[in-house]
């Protein structure tokens, strides 16, 4: 059993060339006894992004606040709290935040989809 709030958990600033503004949190893993996935929460500040790209494993998001933009299959889904979406397998995608606060969503994925 695993009892904890985001406000506890460690933040990872996510640093590249392609990412913008990204905050990840790993609230539910391997080490806290979800052997097979892991619940991720991401924080994206005012114009941050994530790089558009492909993955061989589908992962799921649930938004917690803010505005944001989601693209896959070709096109721009608006997301706001409470929205939520599956993205498949080997399907290109990108998030951005399109508000003026923090955007905070979070993503499952397969164990072998968590990398730093």
């Amino acid at each position: 059993m695993f009892v904890s709030h985001r406000d506890k958990i460690e933040k990872i600033e996510l640093t590249s060339e392609e990412v913008k503004g990204v905050t990840k949190q790993i609230l539910i893993g391997p080490d806290e006894g979800w052997e097979d996935h892991v619940m991720r929460m991401f924080t994206l500040t005012d114009g941050g992004h994530a790089p558009m790209h492909t993955h061989d494993w589908p992962h799921t998001i649930y938004v917690v606040e803010g505005e944001g933009m989601l693209y896959f299959d070709g096109k721009e889904h608006r997301l706001t709290a409470g929205s939520t979406a599956y993205i498949d397998s080997n399907m290109e995608h990108q998030i951005r935040n399109w508000g003026t606060s923090h955007f905070v969503f979070l993503c499952i994925v397969p164990r072998r989809g968590d990398s730093v």
